[in-house]
């Protein structure tokens, strides 16, 4: 009788339990990882594939080092009192009409076709300001429309579309103010491809492959620019028109193959409530895996959204994730912090290869040089980003490159010693960007991720508006180049010392998901500081409950 009423009982209390804590609905990396299975190589591919945007986001970068360089000039002998062949001045300005000329033909570069030489540094870095003008409004304007409106995939492909015909544009451009404007149309565009290229391309792969696709587009992004010097070198003697030809053309071609190729992603499907069209992407994921979805998708259906949806829902508008981070002051924190951050990165990155000609060596080894130096960090990232501290790290490698980038101001031009600092300083830089990149997908969840990497992406284009400016004024005095690179970079980088670390940490994807995981880890160490008082008894009875 005492057996059968331990059998009656026990079966009351366990529902009692049960009942007492209902179960936790699946995530949407928990969804997600269960239909499509193991991601296969043919997934890969493609998100591979989608990575290799950044090889032309990269060419239309650093495309005016060479564009819009400083070409050499000599005395033609015929004015010998004013412009001698032996002793020439400094400068051909004020130089009589006939006693001097390019080196090269007049329409190698702009500088030189335009007679921009003796115009001032303000006119000279007005066409590399405006791209990067550009790249700043289009990022503020468009950033949150790969959350909201557009998607991923639709705003990735808008913007390669615009960015390549803006660059075959430029190449029949007129004059300088009209350069200068297709120039801004072009970083417009150009603004979200590699942010829409990062995220995307991240959140079509399983848990296992985000860190090895994140670091693809960087190596793709080393393939674009080590382009550049092997055009330069081609086009050398030709107009600086075909520079821009044959880096706009493939790209339009590229963005043609992506529309019949590209998948939108199913994470952010789910989020904007789109069972339906995620259900068939899911289906199209897992068919490339080798799986078929035999069950119900009754998982998607038990996702929580919480109020993320209805936030959008009710306040409309392509803004509504910013302001989802604005009203929460944790996510204000972050972004404050990051973008600070990455301001100075971003002089330093778009800055040193504009500075290249400063350096006093061949400008296409140079470039090649500065190029190089992107694939070992590349690498490096490949290899430790699951091992490295991302918090530490930004704070060591800014704080490497401002040193460097002061060494320049100190060594003579010329110098081996020079080429080698920039270099270091360079590789640095590279590093702490590619590490902020990955560290700003992991700080925010998927309901405002592409806005927040966008706006990341936007402060390091900031950066990139003043180097060309920096960079004019730094060829009379170095320190108005490498000194204040290397300040801004050196400074800047402490503000990563206010974000938490990320590392090992599975991503959110709403922000009351982030803020409950925040009060997980608050308990976690308020119990390990007590030496395990009442959260640590909290938690074991958690734990025991779970048990029964």
């Amino acid at each position: 009788m005492a057996d059968d009423d331990t059998a009656t009982t026990a079966p009351l209390l366990t529902s009692h339990k049960q009942q007492g804590k209902p179960p936790k609905a699946p995530t949407i990396d928990d969804t997600i990882e269960n239909y499509i299975g193991t991601t296969g190589v043919m997934q890969l591919f493609k998100a591979v594939l989608l990575a290799f945007a950044w090889a032309f986001d990269a060419q239309q970068v650093f495309i005016s080092v060479f564009t819009d360089a400083e070409p050499q000039w000599h005395c033609t002998g015929t004015s010998p009192a004013s412009c001698s062949p032996s002793a020439p001045p400094a400068s051909p300005c004020g130089l009589p009409s006939g006693s001097w000329a390019w080196d090269r033909p007049v329409d190698t570069t702009v500088v030189s076709e335009w007679a921009l030489k003796c115009a001032g540094p303000a006119l000279v870095s007005l066409p590399a300001s405006s791209f990067f003008a550009g790249c700043l409004a289009g990022g503020f304007l468009l950033t949150t429309l790969a959350d909201s409106l557009l998607g991923r995939r639709k705003m990735l492909l808008t913007s390669l579309v615009s960015m390549s015909v803006a660059g075959v544009l430029t190449a029949f451009a007129p004059n300088v103010w009209a350069y200068a404007a297709l120039r801004f149309v072009s970083g417009f565009g150009r603004s979200m491809v590699g942010t829409c290229t990062l995220v995307l391309s991240t959140e079509l792969v399983g848990k296992r492959w985000r860190d090895t696709v994140s670091v693809a587009g960087f190596f793709f992004f080393t393939v674009g620019f080590l382009s550049l010097p092997a055009l330069g070198y081609t086009f050398r003697e030709a107009s600086w028109r075909n520079m821009y030809l044959w880096t706009s053309v493939p790209s339009l071609c590229y963005s043609v193959l992506l529309y019949f190729l590209a998948q939108e992603s199913p994470r952010w499907l789910l989020v904007r409530g789109r069972k339906q069209d995620a259900m068939d992407t899911l289906q199209q994921i897992a068919s490339l895996n080798g799986h078929s979805i035999t069950s119900s998708f009754s998982m998607l259906h038990a996702c929580t959204m919480h109020a993320d949806n209805d936030m959008d829902n009710k306040a409309g508008g392509v803004f509504a994730t910013m302001r989802s981070m604005w009203e929460r002051p944790w996510a204000l924190r972050r972004l404050a912090a990051i973008m600070t951050a990455s301001f100075g990165v971003g002089m330093v990155y778009y800055g040193m290869p504009l500075n290249v000609g400063s350096l006093g060596t061949n400008l296409y080894m140079s470039v090649t040089y500065n190029a190089m130096a992107e694939l070992p960090s590349a690498i490096l990232s490949l290899a430790f980003i699951g091992k490295v501290n991302r918090r530490s790290t930004v704070m060591v490698l800014t704080a490497t490159a401002g040193a460097f980038s002061l060494m320049c101001v100190a060594i003579p031009e010329g110098s081996p010693a020079r080429m080698a600092a920039e270099l270091l300083s360079f590789f640095a830089t590279i590093t702490a960007f590619n590490l902020i990149l990955i560290y700003s997908i992991e700080l925010f969840p998927t309901s405002v991720r592409n806005s927040a990497v966008g706006m990341v992406r936007q402060a390091l284009v900031l950066g990139g508006v003043a180097a060309p400016v920096l960079v004019a004024l730094g060829r009379e005095r170095s320190f108005w180049s490498f000194g204040v690179f290397g300040l801004c970079i050196g400074c800047s980088g402490l503000f990563a010392a206010c974000l938490p670390e990320t590392k090992g940490r599975s991503m959110s994807d709403t922000m009351e998901e982030e803020e409950q995981k925040q009060k997980q880890e608050a308990t976690a160490i308020v119990a390990a500081c007590t030496g395990g008082g009442g959260g640590a008894t909290d938690i074991a009875t958690k734990d025991n409950s779970d048990a029964v």
